[in-house]
């Protein structure tokens, strides 16, 4: 696999986000770099979700703050996020079943040509794109509602790939589906870092993670609970941490960082 660069693609910092009185994340910290896949895994509650939508700027942090290839930034919209070259793929995946995979892989940003669509160029593109990440999709032109679950993921995964991403972030892509299905959204994980993506994905499947995460994050009770490398660290660290059997003992705060871009409210 390819050295890991010294500066993270994306690494976030002492992040606190509450919701009223629930206080969903302490001091989180986290980084993923190119070419890297990192598994953030957490019993329900967690605070995996939280984190989530904070990196696609879905949600705003409380205190701490967030650096792109090592220079702070905010990502207080979506776009924002989208600008970073940061794309999200969540559970509902927000395909639209009566649309082709064309269409869908295009929504909202169709390609024109004079008065009409540039129906070639979008159809060779989402071609392409497919089969850069070795999607089995039977063709471009079927409406997404005849795909299987694993195939809707494909598309999913394809329609963010044409934003040229540095980071995505995949947020319980082997949900409901079959083992074949896993399988082939696996693939696409490590087909993303191979092409030089920092990956995110957050799972609770261990058999999926350990099978493509370099890295594992644990979350418990919204706080780092466990840091392990992905090929060596055993089923039952993993489970021990996520369960609190275990606890992380060493601080994931680097104190040498004084400055923060979101400043601790209250």
């Amino acid at each position: 696999m390819t050295t890991r660069p010294a500066v993270p693609a994306l690494a976030l910092h002492g992040i606190d986000k509450s919701f009223g009185a629930v206080q969903a994340l302490t001091g989180v910290e986290l980084e993923v770099h190119r070419h890297e896949v990192v598994a953030l895994v957490g019993d329900n509650g967690a605070g995996k979700s939280t984190l989530a939508k904070i990196v696609a700027g879905v949600l705003t942090p409380d205190a701490g703050f967030i650096e792109s290839d090592g220079v702070p930034v905010v990502i207080p919209t979506p776009a924002a996020a989208h600008a970073l070259g940061i794309a999200t793929v969540f559970q509902d995946l927000a395909l639209c079943d009566n649309l082709d995979v064309v269409s869908n892989l295009y929504l909202g940003r169709e390609l024109r040509r004079g008065r009409g669509l540039d129906e070639a160029t979008m159809e060779g593109t989402a071609r392409r794109v497919l089969a850069d990440l070795n999607a089995r999709v039977p063709s471009v032109r079927v409406p997404v509602s005849s795909l299987s679950g694993g195939q809707r993921q494909s598309v999913a995964i394809a329609r963010t790939l044409l934003g040229s991403p540095r980071i995505v972030v995949l947020d319980e892509p082997t949900a409901a589906l079959s083992v074949a299905q896993s399988a082939e959204v696996l693939t696409h994980i490590l087909r993303l870092r191979d092409m030089g993506h920092a990956v995110i994905l957050i799972s609770h499947n261990m058999t999926d993670v350990r099978a493509v995460a370099d890295r594992v994050e644990v979350l418990r009770h919204g706080r780092n609970n466990g840091s392990f490398s992905g090929p060596d660290a055993s089923y039952e660290e993993i489970i021990a941490a996520i369960t609190g059997a275990s606890t992380l003992t060493s601080p994931r705060h680097d104190s040498s960082v004084s400055a923060t871009q979101y400043p601790r409210r209250g």
